[in-house]
């Protein structure tokens, strides 16, 4: 058997079982959730399909069990079960929660289920002594009962499809969030990738019922679009849900470290409150939190030194060749290291709660707090920051001695 063979199916089954280990701490954490059980569910009948239709893993199944095509019934068994959970999902995302859309949902699922039932009677009272690893439909097309065991796999397969691609149709123009848009696309796609693996295998058992050959239909054409259809779907479940989470996950990360440049200047500072410690394992929003007030801790602390008019005369000087944010940016890194300078020359002196003697502080409302992101950012030229403020420096003393 040529392992090259298998590659096809290597790489979807691995893409989608690293999707359901990725998804674990989610499905650990919120279990009792309908939309992650769902997707757990689905994800999990996608990978069990691909595990059993794998042609190695067929063999190995017929040796163990020494039931000849004992795959047959497992795999679309798992694929049944993947069809009526992608069906309910779709439901859950279209309709909001109601006792008719319970009563639906609850319909699909106890009408696959009979349908896997009837796929394992079926196959039990089916004559099939001949192990078939690639052509096992077309092989046994026109056997009592395993002809009925194919034809009610392909046929649930192909209504749950074309059912679920027209709810996608009809409730597509509904959808504005991105995400969410994103997912029923790649759902579109992934059934309609179904319906030819569908009408690829249909085609082929037509044929060999008219006394044609055309098998290459059903072993070297339908498969691929069978794991186009499992990789689509299976992402179109996920992203509307990893979507928003990667996003906001990327949001804090960034914010988390454009904030570094800010928080070490300021850490030095005596905190005004008792700091509470976090792991490197902590919620990275719960980290990012911490930051910020430690950030906004040390700028109260040093409201007695901030210098308005610096800030003032620096928004000015910047506002000459940068835009409002980034002279906004670099007159609040101007004025803050210009009183963390202050605040140490009186923790020098002994008095770091005093407040200096000139200039007279003024209150500062939004124009540091409220920018402290972009603050961080400015920290990131220190030699700009610093020439700024030798050059204001230069400015008061020449307008002291005027």
């Amino acid at each position: 058997m040529n392992p090259n063979f298998h590659i096809p199916y290597a790489v979807p089954t691995v893409l989608l079982a690293t999707a359901l280990l990725f998804k674990l701490p989610t499905i650990v954490r919120a279990w009792r959730d309908p939309d992650v059980r769902a997707t757990t569910l689905l994800l999990t009948w996608a990978t069990a399909v691909l595990v059993v239709i794998t042609p190695a893993n067929i063999e190995r199944l017929n040796v163990l069990t020494g039931i000849p095509n004992i795959a047959s019934p497992w795999a679309y068994s798992f694929l049944t079960a993947f069809c009526a959970t992608g069906l309910t999902m779709i439901m859950r995302w279209r309709e909001e929660p109601s006792p008719q859309r319970q009563r639906r949902m609850r319909r699909v699922y106890w009408i696959y289920s009979g349908i896997i039932v009837a796929l394992w009677v079926t196959f039990l009272v089916a004559h099939v002594p001949t192990p078939r690893i690639y052509d096992l439909d077309t092989y046994y097309a026109s056997t009592p009962w395993m002809r009925e065991h194919i034809l009610l796999y392909l046929l649930a397969h192909m209504v749950s499809s074309l059912v679920a691609a027209y709810m996608l149709w009809t409730w597509s123009p509904e959808i504005t969030n991105a995400w969410l848009k994103t997912g029923v696309i790649c759902l579109q796609l992934g059934f309609a990738s179904g319906l030819i693996f569908d009408i690829a295998k249909l085609a082929a058992l037509g044929a060999r019922w008219s006394g044609t050959n055309w098998d290459n239909l059903s072993t070297q054409a339908a498969p691929p679009f069978a794991l186009l259809e499992a990789i689509l779907v299976a992402i179109g479940f996920i992203v509307p849900q990893a979507g928003p989470f990667l996003q906001k996950r990327l949001r804090d990360q960034s914010d988390y470290w454009r904030l570094y440049r800010l928080w070490r200047l300021v850490r030095i500072l005596a905190p005004a409150s008792a700091k509470a410690r976090f792991g490197l394992w902590a919620p990275l929003d719960l980290r990012l939190m911490q930051r910020r007030q430690r950030v906004h801790d040390a700028l109260r602390l040093l409201a007695p030194y901030l210098d308005y008019s610096l800030y003032q005369r620096a928004e000015k000087a910047a506002s000459a060749a940068l835009n409002e944010e980034q002279a906004r940016a670099l007159a609040g890194a101007v004025t803050i290291r210009a009183a963390i300078r202050t605040y140490h020359g009186n923790a020098a002196g002994g008095d770091a709660t005093a407040r200096p003697d000139s200039p007279t502080p003024s209150p500062f409302g939004s124009e540091i707090h409220d920018h402290i992101d972009a603050i961080s950012d400015a920290l990131r030229h220190p030699r700009v920051v610093d020439s700024f403020h030798k050059r204001m420096t230069r400015t008061e003393s020449t307008d002291a001695h005027a």
